[in-house]
């Protein structure tokens, strides 16, 4: 597998994990903050939102106005965006409407990924108001994509496992 191809593996497996927790907990559930987290699954789901259209598409290609014409990205950056609170946003998007836009940001991201080619991934990222933190090519910035979503992977298992029931893989229970 080529370097590309490798991380648009990674990318798809990623974006599957967000839609298997998100996909296990009741849409009633998705408000509820834990006490210790002070998060949601709304806020998580609104925050990937942000960052895969951040970490994938802009700092790689550039803004992409057809995409934001049909998602409200000013408002998911500001209520979930870096340094917010999912106590400011609960109520602003249903489950729907939330898994609808986070399944636009991937499927574009994706495509994004796709239209690369290896010599791009060595290019540094494109130009942002706000610099990347970690990222320095393309490759790195597409990378830390895939780290990012699965850390927010992490947070949305541990939500699930606080406001419904631990997440199960289908393993077998010891006796």
């Amino acid at each position: 597998m080529s370097e590309l191809e490798i991380l648009n593996k990674q990318t798809e497996t990623a974006y599957d994990w967000t839609h298997k927790l998100m996909d296990s907990v009741p849409a009633e559930k998705w408000e509820i903050i834990p006490e210790a987290l002070g998060s949601n699954l709304s806020w998580q789901i609104g925050h990937l939102v942000v960052s895969i259209y951040y970490h994938s598409i802009m700092t790689t290609v550039g803004h992409l106005p057809e995409l934001l014409e049909k998602l409200d990205l000013r408002s998911y950056t500001k209520l979930c965006g870096y340094d917010t609170f999912a106590k400011e946003m609960k109520g602003t998007w249903t489950p729907a409407a939330l898994w609808s836009d986070l399944q636009r940001m991937q499927n574009t991201s994706l495509e994004v990924i796709n239209s690369l080619s290896e010599s791009d991934l060595w290019q540094p990222v494109e130009p942002t108001k706000v610099p990347h933190p970690v990222a320095k090519t393309k490759f790195e910035v597409i990378d830390w994509n895939i780290k990012h979503t699965m850390w927010h992977c992490g947070q949305m298992a541990t939500i699930k496992r606080l406001v419904d029931a631990p997440y199960d893989f289908g393993l077998q229970r010891r006796n």
